[in-house]
């Protein structure tokens, strides 16, 4: 995909007269002396600015809608009539932002584009500013003032359709890494060690923040890259080419809350102006010319206020809230109707039959067999002393989980914990709680899957690494051996398995875009303020949803800000979700438009198959493909990889493997530091990957006291981050023996393409 069709990045020369109509003369401008309140109905807030017949402000407000536009509007228009004396027929009213297009006719309030809006507030309040960045929950803007007085003229380029290097982009990173709002808001830019971080693109950036986290780099470096992505964003792509010259304004709530993101606008603006050769006013401090003022998030509103003291009196008056309250209560559901469509279910009677096959929480619910699902795992309680166990644990994207099974495979006992943001941690975690179950017990054999396999698979002692797509497969065919299909979704891949006989005979993986994987539904309810185990329930209780489009989650998220813009409200939306998420696992994702070829049984699995509406909707997708189709859910569909991964220990064990497991107590004493800097980076070749090292104190650790970062006897280097083979070492002699595997690996496999090339028409010695 084209970065054009990734961003819609919109140059607009605006004219010095911003609305249509221009001012009216000055005779008819506000003789009415009525006030004048400003909104902006942004894509995660709503704001409000009144203000006297003067321009003086009286009061502002700043809240979240939670998708709920309308409804914060008419929240608003209440207190501001009770509160300061909004008066319809008297007062005046604009609106600005996203959602402002469907609510300002219903109060008689007139719509002013955003950059408009923001420009007139700036060119009012600061006129020597020559560059404004303004970074909202969806959207960017960055506004060029070029020259002086009436010939004043400004240069504007935005970003809209996709969320990367948006509040909303660094926001659900910060979710992800389980950081809250508050220390958010605190986290520095300045001395830490930055990573490549994909600036272009929200699906992408999340990607490679999941990826930077599992190699064990600090939440606190991963942040501080998501800033200089998001700056890089702006001066490379926004600016086009453009230099932003003093005096610099810095608008919007993540520009005003993150104090890291302004620390970055700061290092790289200074340095820009010393390569160009920017002259500075004065002694001036260059930092000092780079200023974000305290009522940053309100300049969108402030400006329909200034542009409302040019209008003439009649244009903009406030008509009351009775059309909104009407709108709310029934026009907004009439209209949904007409543009969406039904339910999950048509009849409550098909709802409850669904439920009756597949319905429960958790172990033990019915799968879609027409019986119960495997007895539920006993916790660590009941668990106590287990005899010999094989262990397998799956270190995902959001979760890691564990498994103890008995040499006949009979599930005794499973746990997860939530990413800690450092493998490692994850790992304590969890093996406390198999400490807990298994006791005094053997453990025969440790396998492991999963994001973190190769970094932990000699810090744990693990016997097995897995590949994830052998685990699942392993999983699903104990379970369901007849099985033609399995469809795994996580976190933030989609993997389908084709089997014939019991063997994968062909697999599909997509581990790029976010859309139809789990960590976008949970992403997007979290915005909503809906836990997940109360998603399935919020999706069938809407009556209609709306039709969201299949493909790039990027686009898909545009689309969700467009029908809050409609009215659709939260559980809608996300019903809208579910029902998308088959077309994008199986047709976006798994290029599969033909399922007949696919075969009839198919499996369900991953964490995301939890949720009751997913399974809804993925069985009604199969069976209209196939209507004789049997579709099952695994028993234990968000432990099925560690599953896999325990019955692959197993196996290892029966055929006289011993266990290199370290022991619960090695675990637990892990002490480890990591490393990125200049002194970690690959030169084996031109690329110059930035790596990270992560030394682990073990006991047999041989250290390594030669090298640029040195390391004493005890401890071991684990190298993450490395693009090839050749970033896993830093010596020559370990280079050597990197490059005779590579050389085996050439001649045991052949390039056959490359033979022909070279062999097939050459001409025969005379």
């Amino acid at each position: 995909m084209s970065n054009k069709a990734l961003f819609q990045i919109q140059p607009l020369l605006i004219d010095p007269c911003p609305t249509q109509p221009c001012a009216a003369p000055e005779a008819t401008v506000n003789e009415a002396g009525g006030m004048v309140c400003g909104i902006d109905v942004g894509s995660t807030t709503c704001k409000y600015v009144l203000a006297s017949s003067d321009g003086e402000v009286l009061a502002q407000a700043y809240e979240r809608h939670n998708t709920k536009q309308a409804e914060k509007v008419l929240e608003f228009l209440a207190r501001l009539e009770s509160e300061y004396g909004l008066t319809p027929e008297r007062d005046r009213i604009f609106f600005t932002g996203s959602g402002a297009g469907i609510i300002a006719p219903l109060v008689g309030g007139k719509v002013i584009q955003e950059v408009v809006a923001v420009a007139a507030a700036v060119e009012k309040l600061h006129p020597s500013v020559h560059f404004v960045s303004e970074i909202g929950g969806e959207d960017m803007k960055t506004i060029f003032f070029h020259g002086n007085g009436p010939s004043k003229s400004k240069q504007v380029l935005m970003q809209s359709a996709c969320s990367g290097g948006t509040g909303t982009f660094i926001e659900k990173t910060a979710r992800k890494l389980e950081i809250p709002p508050e220390q958010l808001s605190r986290m520095k830019y300045s001395g830490y060690t930055l990573h490549k971080i994909s600036s272009k693109c929200g699906i992408f950036a999340e990607a490679d923040a999941n990826t930077l986290l599992k190699a064990g780099v600090s939440v606190e470096e991963i942040i501080a890259s998501l800033f200089e992505a998001v700056v890089y964003q702006n001066l490379a792509t926004l600016t086009r080419g453009n230099t932003p010259s003093p005096d610099i304004l810095l608008l919007g709530g993540p520009n005003l809350f993150f104090i890291g993101l302004q620390e970055a606008w700061r290092h790289h603006l200074v340095r820009l102006w010393q390569e160009r050769k920017i002259t500075l006013p004065g002694d001036a401090d260059p930092a000092s010319l780079i200023r974000v003022p305290e009522n940053a998030l309100y300049y969108a509103a402030q400006g329909c206020i200034e542009i409302a003291r040019r209008e003439p009196n009649l244009v903009g008056v406030y008509q009351g809230a009775g059309q909104l309250r009407w709108w709310i209560e029934e026009g907004q559901h009439e209209e949904k109707k007409k543009l969406g469509r039904g339910g999950l279910w048509k009849d409550r009677e098909e709802l409850e039959s669904f439920k009756a096959r597949y319905g429960g929480n958790g172990h033990g619910s019915k799968n879609g067999n027409g019986h119960r699902s495997s007895p539920t795992a006993p916790s660590v309680e009941e668990a106590g002393n287990l005899g010999p166990v094989g262990v397998g644990c799956d270190f995902g994207s959001t979760t890691a989980k564990a498994v103890c099974l008995s040499p006949q495979k009979d599930l005794l006992f499973s746990c997860y914990a939530l990413s800690k943001g450092n493998p490692i941690e994850d790992a304590k975690a969890l093996f406390r709680q198999i400490r807990g179950a298994v006791g005094n017990g053997e453990i025969l054999g440790l396998a492991i899957t999963g994001y973190g396999k190769d970094l932990l698979k000699n810090i744990l002692g693990a016997d097995c690494p897995v590949v994830e797509t052998i685990a699942h497969a392993t999983a699903g065919l104990h379970f369901f051996p007849d099985a033609d299909c399995i469809c795994d979704v996580g976190g933030v891949d989609v993997k389908i398995m084709i089997l014939n006989n019991g063997a994968v005979t062909d697999f599909r993986l997509n581990s790029q875009c976010s859309s139809g994987n789990g960590a976008f539904l949970q992403g997007v309810a979290e915005r909503f303020n809906i836990p997940m185990n109360e998603m399935a329930d919020g999706a069938f209780r809407a009556q209609a949803m709306p039709q969201l489009s299949m493909g790039c989650g990027v686009f898909l998220q545009s689309d969700i800000v467009n029908q809050q813009r409609k009215g659709w409200q939260a559980d809608e939306i996300l019903a809208g979700l579910c029902a998308i998420l088959p077309l994008n696992v199986w047709i976006y994702a798994g290029g599969l438009n033909n399922l007949q070829q696919v075969g009839k049984k198919y499996i369900l699995q991953g964490g995301t198959h939890r949720n009751l509406a997913v399974v809804k909707t993925q069985v009604d997708f199969i069976l209209s493909k196939i209507p004789e189709a049997e579709v099952v859910v695994h028993p234990y569909s968000g432990e099925a990889g560690a599953i896999g991964a325990a019955m692959v220990a197993l196996e290892w064990a029966e055929k006289g493997g011993r266990t290199a497991f370290r022991g619960f107590d090695a675990i637990e004493k892990l002490s480890y530091k990591t490393a990125t800097s200049i002194d970690t980076v690959c030169h084996w070749c031109p690329v110059n990957c930035q790596r990270s090292f992560i030394d682990v104190e073990l006991a047999e650790g041989s250290g390594r006291e030669w090298s640029k970062v040195p390391l004493a006897k005890g401890w071991e280097r684990v190298i993450v981050n490395n693009s090839c083979p050749k970033g896993l070492v830093e010596d020559l002699n370990e280079m050597k023996v990197i490059k005779a595997g590579i050389e085996k690996t050439k001649n045991a496999y052949p390039n056959i393409a490359d033979m022909v090339r070279k062999e097939a028409f050459r001409r025969a010695a005379n």
